[in-house]
């Protein structure tokens, strides 16, 4: 069982940036593939970015390329959403996720946090 846990949502401006974390308790942290997705209200949850077991690989959805950086920190049991130039479309409860499978679908995250809300004023 993995347990995660976000951290780091809050208001922001638009185009400003904010840093999400999210911290594995799994003692194999490095074993898996962890991801970021977002729900908005009214909508489905979506993919945002994803990255692999090393961290060498990461995916980005359309709407936040260039713009979010996903990385990790297998030392520290922590995977980070770096996101600038935010847009009030960005806002969403912002959930981690940690799967098996590179590319990691919505379909295929086997454990995922409790969500941290990200809200970007105009």
């Amino acid at each position: 069982q993995v347990q995660l846990v976000e951290s780091g949502g809050g208001l922001v401006q638009a185009g400003g940036s904010l840093r999400l974390s999210c911290i594995a308790s799994a003692r194999a942290f490095s074993r898996y593939v962890m991801g970021w997705f977002r729900q908005a209200p009214g909508k489905e949850r979506e993919f945002v970015a994803d990255i692999n077991w090393s961290g060498g690989r990461t995916g980005y959805a359309d709407s936040v390329k260039g713009r979010f950086t996903i990385s990790r920190d297998n030392a520290k049991n922590t995977v980070y959403l770096q996101m600038n130039s935010l847009k009030p479309e960005d806002t969403a409860v912002y959930y981690c996720a940690a799967g098996s499978i590179y590319p990691l679908p919505l379909s295929a995250s086997d454990y995922w946090g409790q969500g941290t809300q990200v809200t970007v004023s105009s």
